[in-house]
This record gives C-alpha cells, sequence and structure tokens, in this order.
C-alpha cells in the first residue's frame, strides 16, 4: 500500500482546502511534516484513519464521544456547516499483480439538525458504487483495522507496548492479521461459511433476508461489545491509577501519624479505662490491707497463738472431766458386790485416785491469753481467709503492674499523636482521592453493567441466528450431501490446524530475531539485552541480560522502553515485508539526544516503503533535519494562525522554509 495524497477541507483546525503530496521514492522514504503543538499533527493522523474507517477508526480526538458528535465538531469552526466537511485520500494497491489506485472521499455536512455522511470509492479514475456501499468490508481485505493501529501510531503513546500485557496483545494481532495466520482460521471459518450457503441454497428468499437481517444485528453486536470493553477498559485504567495515587496520600499520611490522629479519641478513652482499671485495682489492694492480710507479717506469733488454744482447750477439757469422774469413781466402788475383801476395793480405789490426781495435774493450767472455747475454728477461718487474700494480693498486684505499663504505652501514643494543622492538608487529599476513586468504581461498575448486558444481547443473537441456520438445514438440506460437506470439511480444518500451528512458530521465530536485531541497533548500551523470547501461546515477551536472567520492562528507563516498543512495531514490518506506510506522530518525545540520533540515522530512513512523521521544531530539530534530509521525499509545515484557530500546509521545514518542499 503506497499513500498517493491526502486532500483535507475544513476539516477541524484545517481551514478550507489543504493538500498535501505523500508520494515518495524507494531512496527517499520519509514525509516529514512539522508542526508546533496544537497545530494539527495528530488530526492529520486522525484524517487518514477517519477517511478509511469512519465509525471504526481509532481517532484520538474523538475520546468518549459518539460518532456523530465527532463528526459534527470535526467541521472547521469557521465553515458553514450545511458545507460540512470532507476528506479525500489516494492510494495504490497491488492486487493479484495488477496496480490499482483508489482514492476515498469521505465528507458529511449538517442538514437541519441532522447529520448527512457520504462514502465515494473510485477505482483508476472510476467511481464504484458497490465498492463504496460496501468498503467497510473491502478496506479490511487491504489494511485491517488491527493491522493499521502498528502502523500508524502517536509516539508519545507507544512507550505503552514496553507493558508485557500490551505487547503481547499487540504481537497477537500482528501474527494473526499481519503475517497472515489469521488466514489459515479464515479459511476454516470459510468451510463452516461453505457449508451454511450450501444449506441455504435451496432456501425461500424470504428466509434468507431473515437470516441475513439476523447476521447482520449479531455484527453489530458484536461490535457494541467491543465498544463497551474498550470503554470498560478506559474506565478501568481510571481506578487503577486513582489506587495508586490512593496508596501513596495513604502512606504519606500514616508517616505523618495520621492513624494515631483518626483514633485520638479512642486512644484517649483506653488510656481512660486503663487508668480506671488500675484505680480499682490499687482500691481492692487497699481494701485488702485493711483486712486480716497484714497478719501475714507475723507467721511465728499465729504459729504460737495456735499451740497455745490447742493446750488451753486441752485444760479446759481436762477440768470438765475432773468433777465427773469423782462422782463416776464413788458410783463404781458402790457397785461392787458384797464378796469383793476389802484388800480388793481398797486396790480399786487407789487406781481411781491415781488417774483422777493425773488428770487433774493436766487440768491444772495457767490460761495466760483467756482465749474463747471455739478459738481454733477462729484459727482455721482466718488461715482459710489469709490464704484467699494473698493469693488474690498477688494476683492485684501482677494485673496492676501490667496496667501500669499499658498506661504508658497509652500515654506514649497520645503523646505521639500530630496535631491537626499537620494532617489537615494530607485528609483533605485523601479524602478527595477516596471519592474520585468511589465515583471511578461506580463507572467501573456501570461499564460492566453495560457491557454484560451487550454480551446478553450478542449471546442472545448468536443463539437465534445460530437456531434460524440449524432449522433451515435439518429440513431442506440432502442428509447424504451434508454428512459429505461435513465430514471433509473436518478434515480440511483438522489440516489447516496443524498448518496455523507450524506457520505461526515460523513467524514468531523471524518475529523474535527481527525485533531483537531491531533493539540492539536503536539502543547506545548494546550489551543490555542478550536475548529476547516470544511465548507462542501467550505471545508475551522476555527479555534476558547477557548472564541469562530475566529483565523486567519496569527496569528499563522511559527511553528504553520506547525504543523497546519501536523496535517491536520494526520488527514487525520487517517480517512483513515492509509493505506498509508507517505514520508516526510525536516520534522522539522521551529520548535523549543518543538515542534521537540512532532512530534518525537507523529507524527511519528504513522502517518501511514510505513513512510520514508528524513531528515539533524540538524532536526533529535543525541537526536532525540534516542527518535525515537525504531520506526526504517531501516536507511540509503547519502553520497556525493563533487569531483564527486554523491551520495551513506551508510546503517545507522550519530550515528549509521558503525552499522547494521536496527536498
Amino acid at each position: 500500500m503506497h499513500l498517493r495524497n491526502i486532500e483535507l477541507y475544513d476539516f477541524g483546525a484545517y481551514r478550507g482546502k489543504q493538500f498535501l503530496d505523500l508520494s515518495v521514492e524507494p531512496s527517499r522514504p520519509i514525509v516529514l511534516i512539522g508542526g508546533l503543538n496544537g497545530c494539527g499533527k495528530t488530526t492529520l493522523l486522525d484524517a487518514i484513519q477517519l477517511v478509511l474507517y469512519g465509525p471504526r477508526a481509532r481517532c484520538s480526538g474523538r475520546g468518549n464521544r459518539s460518532y456523530d458528535s465527532y463528526l459534527r465538531e470535526s467541521i472547521n469552526r469557521s465553515a458553514n456547516v450545511s458545507e460540512g466537511a470532507h476528506i479525500a485520500l489516494e492510494f495504490s494497491v497491488v492486487l493479484e499483480g495488477q496496480e490499482r489506485l483508489y482514492r476515498v472521499i469521505r465528507s458529511w455536512h449538517i442538514s437541519g439538525k441532522q447529520l448527512k455522511e457520504f462514502l465515494n470509492v473510485h477505482v483508476d479514475g472510476n467511481h464504484d458504487r458497490v465498492l463504496s456501499e460496501g468498503w467497510a468490508d473491502h478496506v479490511e481485505d487491504i489494511l485491517p483495522l488491527e493491522v493499521a493501529s502498528l502502523f500508524f501510531f502517536d509516539g508519545e503513546k507507544i512507550e505503552s507496548l514496553a507493558d508485557p500485557e500490551r505487547a503481547a496483545a499487540v504481537i497477537e494481532s500482528a501474527v494473526q492479521s499481519l503475517l497472515g495466520v489469521s488466514t489459515v482460521e479464515q479459511l476454516r471459518q470459510d468451510l463452516l461459511a461453505l457449508q451454511r450457503r450450501k444449506r441455504l441454497s435451496n432456501e425461500d428468499q424470504a428466509v434468507i433476508d431473515q437470516i441475513r437481517r439476523q447476521e447482520a444485528e449479531f455484527e453489530a453486536a458484536k461490535q457494541e461489545v467491543a465498544d463497551k470493553g474498550q470503554t470498560r477498559a478506559s474506565a478501568q485504567s481510571r481506578v487503577t491509577y486513582l489506587r495508586g495515587q490512593l496508596e501513596k496520600k495513604e502512606t504519606a499520611f500514616e508517616r505523618a501519624g495520621g492513624r494515631l490522629f483518626e483514633r485520638q479519641k479512642e486512644l484517649e478513652k483506653e488510656r481512660e479505662t486503663i487508668a480506671e482499671r488500675l484505680a480499682a485495682q490499687r482500691a481492692e489492694l487497699c481494701s485488702l490491707a485493711r483486712g486480716p492480710l497484714p497478719l501475714l507479717m507475723l507467721p511465728q506469733q499465729l504459729a504460737s497463738l495456735r499451740k497455745q488454744a490447742v493446750r488451753e482447750k486441752e485444760a479446759d477439757d481436762a477440768s470438765r472431766v475432773v468433777g465427773v469422774l469423782e462422782q463416776r469413781d464413788a458410783w463404781l466402788l458402790d457397785q461392787l458386790p458384797a464378796s469383793v475383801n476389802a484388800a480388793a476395793r481398797a486396790s480399786v480405789k487407789k487406781k481411781l485416785a491415781e488417774d483422777r490426781k493425773k488428770r487433774e495435774a493436766a487440768a491444772d493450767l495457767k490460761q495466760s491469753l483467756h482465749l474463747p472455747q471455739d478459738a481454733l475454728e477462729q484459727l482455721s477461718v482466718l488461715d482459710e481467709a489469709l490464704s484467699h487474700d494473698a493469693a488474690r494480693a498477688r494476683q492485684l498486684l501482677k494485673e496492676s503492674a501490667d496496667t501500669v505499663e499499658e498506661l504508658a504505652n497509652a500515654d506514649r501514643l497520645l503523646a505521639s499523636v500530630p496535631d491537626q494543622k499537620m494532617v489537615k492538608d494530607l485528609i483533605e487529599d485523601r479524602n478527595r482521592v477516596m471519592e474520585e476513586l468511589a465515583v471511578a468504581k461506580a463507572e467501573v461498575a456501570r461499564c460492566e453493567r453495560l457491557l454484560e448486558e451487550a454480551k446478553g444481547r450478542r449471546d442472545r443473537l448468536g443463539a437465534e441466528l445460530t437456531r434460524a441456520q440449524k432449522k433451515r438445514i435439518k429440513t431442506l438440506i440432502e442428509i447424504e450431501e451434508r454428512d459429505r460437506v461435513v465430514t471433509y470439511a473436518e478434515k480440511a480444518r483438522e489440516t489447516l490446524e496443524k498448518f496455523g500451528t507450524a506457520l505461526l512458530q515460523r513467524h514468531i521465530s523471524r518475529l523474535e530475531v527481527a525485533v531483537l536485531n531491531s533493539f540492539k541497533a536503536l539502543m547506545r548500551k548494546s550489551g543490555l539485552i542478550q536475548d529476547l523470547r516470544i511465548d507462542t501461546d501467550k505471545f508475551s515477551i522476555t527479555l534476558t541480560d547477557a548472564g541469562g536472567e530475566p529483565i523486567n520492562p519496569a527496569r528499563l528507563s522511559a527511553g528504553e522502553r520506547q525504543l523497546l516498543a519501536v523496535s517491536l512495531l520494526w520488527g514487525l514490518a520487517k517480517v512483513a515485508g515492509n509493505r506498509l506506510p508507517s505514520v508516526i506522530d510525536t516520534p522522539l518525545g522521551r529520548l535523549d539526544s543518543k538515542h534521537r540520533q540512532h532512530l534518525v540515522d537507523r529507524y527511519f530512513p528504513h522502517a518501511g516503503r514510505q513513512v510520514l512523521l508528524l513531528s515539533t521544531d524540538e524532536e526533529i530539530n535543525e541537526e536532525l533535519f540534516e542527518r535525515l534530509k537525504p531520506s526526504l521525499a517531501h516536507t511540509y509545515t503547519l502553520d497556525h494562525d493563533d487569531s483564527t484557530f486554523t491551520t495551513t500546509v506551508v510546503p517545507g521545514y522550519w530550515w528549509s522554509a521558503g525552499a522547494a518542499h521536496v527536498a
């Protein structure tokens, strides 16, 4: 594909008719277009995509606006909206060995409150009505939208391709579309489509029209799912960004003692509770001290008292027994029979008298303390009380010591609480980010709900379409013919699947070498990356250093990541044969002078058969312009009038102004 020229009429900042000759030669493949920020460089990139893809174009200036709103706002503010705007792109393509010249004109204007859009396609100078009506499908055969995003890109956003997930998606899309791997899968799908068409060949026209309407509705539903998915991804990116901001705010808040500030009242309440508990423990200790507990300091005296109580009890018991024994002995003597002689009687009487005398001696104890009769029982109760109070006192002493330590910790925490003035701004910043994050999460939830609804419609329409096709197939197609087609189609699909796997492996191997060589050619640190591998399942990139250790892309500088992304696109272009034009907006934004020279010397002249560079005066400066000059086919400058907010295309670059626009 070779871009010949583009014509802009009242599109965006471009007032009136603006024309750029984009044709190049093999030895001069570059068209350099200079413009300051806001002059319309990105608008020019959007114009190329818009004229080719219409509502499916991934224009950076569209944002979340509807296609209708985007076209309305793309009409130059000074233009007559009833006349509208148009974009005309002329390019050539080699089809079946023959070069065909296309001129695609997309125009739109406002009639009343309605926006009307027209698309006209001319082939080799002749208007093609059929091709104009089916251009959305035909352009996919020339330059698929997924592939176009790899060749029409904004240099400031290219660094995102260094992210493993984003790079994997780009590699998969490129390998499938650009390198023809998807053609194998398309052939497999075509076999199914052939089968469906054969089954429908005998259907009446009404049923065919119905199925076609269902297919159109199903495709529209699939596109809606894709659009909703993209919106959801943007909302999720916003949530991820705000989460990072909130984490930073939380870290700063914690470092400033914000958590303690938030807990100040709680800490004061805890300190008050601890102090009350300590006071209660000390009060209970005082209460125990007012009881019998101090007697534990007199263990010897208590032992002596207990012994004296035992002796006095025994003496008291003996004195009580002596009086009873006198009466008993008299009674016993009276009970002796008369036959007992006097000697025996005298012996018994003597024994009884000796026993009484012994007991009288035991009862003869001096009661120095005059203890009560139940002294021993009282002492036992005292011992039990002292044991209980001593255990309780030990427990209270331990608890109070722990409580004192808790109180000290609480005082230290309260002393660490920062002043409100120190954390006021931090609290406000954190709360603001939290509110924004809550809004962003709600938006993600809304997008997910809409996405699920769209998926539901898509699945429902797909199921209805499948049922409609199957129903007619079963009733109107010969069983034998169906079985034959199904059998041979399945065999062919299995063969194509094996072929697709082998083709994928071959392309991945070539792509690994091409990307690695491109990166080494652009890097000033030649030994930074030694090897590069691409997984054939996940399409993820793995980088390794000279020691064989994997390199995390996050370790690379911003410039190195941009060069890695450029190398990825350059490698894809090499493997694809450099057959498509490259349009690069803001190509050198994050690079240092050395890397800029490498891109100017080694990449731009070899990036493809045709390269359009949209640059500021600080990117392609006078020195780099001289280095790039031998490869330039045309140069233009976008001259912006700040008073009218309009842009005019002027031949020549800043340092060649007034000269011929062909370098």
